[in-house]
Order: C-alpha cells, then structure tokens, then sequence
C-alpha cells in the first residue's frame, strides 16, 4: 500500500472548507495535495501527479500544511503563514512576552472572546502556528526540534 496518496478535487475541497469554517479564510491554492497514513497534508507540485508511487516508500513529500483528525484541522506553522492573512476569525495577536514564551513551546494563559478550537497566532505580519485554545489556554503544539530555546 502506498504510504501517501494524491488527493483527489473532492478532497481537497474539504480541506478548503474546514479552512474556511474554522478561520474564515478562503483558499485556492495551486498546488497538489498529499495525504500521508498519519493524516498529515502536504502540498506539492501538481507534477507529483506523474510520479508513480507504487514504486516508492514515502511517507512525506513537499511541505507539510497540516493535519486532520477527529477534532478538526490543525495547520501547520508554514500552513498558518499560508492561510493566515485570510483568517477572518480565530486568530490572536501576541505581545513580545507571549510571542518568546510561544516560540519556547509554554501554552499561554489568554482570553480570545469569540474563539474555539485551533487558532492561528500572530506577532505583527509574523504568523506562529497554531494551538488548541482550551478554558482560557492556548495549548501549544510546536514540535521539540522547532522551538527556540535562546529567547
């Protein structure tokens, strides 16, 4: 069984759509998308298309844009830069004190009224992922190997 798969218009409309219902942004992007076997979304050139995969054992290719699961979608931090300056809803500004504690992988202690589910953050025109606001909380889900210890 091959480990990622092209998805097809139908699919890729769906992730669009809970683009666009979760922040309010609509997209149309110029890219294929793949579909790994862990949920995980990535973008690549429509050319990916003449690639056979049933001779390869990938499990990811081109730049990976987000997750799906049953709680919802989770962008990447490259996937909230993508879809970010269209969010319309569920984006939060972070002050500078926010911003080094985010990038040191802490949750946050913020209110955002309004909000539910995964939102995208932001520092001015920087976008910095997103994270599962919960009771008050910002939860963070920026991998060990991404955060910056020095700040």
């Amino acid at each position: 069984m091959p480990e990622l798969k092209i998805l097809n218009n139908k699919e890729i409309k769906e992730i669009y759509a809970m683009i666009e219902e979760q922040w309010g942004a609509k997209l149309k992007l110029e890219y294929g998308f793949l579909k790994n076997n862990k949920n995980r979304i990535f973008v690549v050139s429509k050319d990916i298309s003449k690639i056979d995969f049933g001779k390869l054992r990938l499990n990811s290719a081109g730049m990976y844009f987000c997750e799906t699961d049953k709680i919802g979608i989770r962008l990447s931090i490259e996937g909230s830069q993508i879809a970010g300056p269209h969010a319309k809803k569920n984006f939060v500004e972070l002050n500078e004190e926010e911003t080094k504690s985010w990038l040191r992988g802490d949750n946050l202690e913020k209110e955002c009224d309004g909000c539910s589910g995964f939102l995208i953050l932001k520092r001015g025109n920087d976008f910095l992922g997103t994270g599962k606001y919960t009771n008050s909380k910002i939860l963070n889900y920026v991998s060990k190997a991404r955060r910056v210890n020095a700040i």
